[in-house]
């Protein structure tokens, strides 16, 4: 995703964003993939998840501060809600979010 698509999409989408900061090569990154996943189908469409590959891009990891794989940070209307980085177990993970799907 291009800085500009990317900048683009975490402000004008009304729904909150969970971006997944990760790279191909990252396997705790991996392991998480599914996590996610079941994460997201859990939560039935109220927070949308994108994935964004630090090697293509960048610029818009060191916008943002992210200095380790994997790493997530949840948007809304452009303003971070939330951010953590490492493993994290489903529940963690649900239970991080079910507080901004209100």
């Amino acid at each position: 995703m291009a800085k500009k698509k990317f900048k683009e999409v975490i402000q004008q989408s009304q729904e909150a964003i969970l971006v997944d900061f990760y790279a191909d090569w990252c396997g705790p990154c991996q392991t998480m993939g599914p996590v996610l996943e079941e994460v997201m189908e859990e939560l039935n469409g109220k927070i949308k998840l994108y994935k964004l590959d630090i090697e293509k891009n960048p610029q818009v990891s060191l916008q943002f501060g992210v200095r380790s794989i994997p790493h997530y940070i949840l948007f809304k209307r452009g303003k971070i809600l939330w951010r953590k980085g490492g493993i994290m177990t489903k529940r963690e993970l649900v239970q991080a979010m079910k507080g901004f799907t209100g």
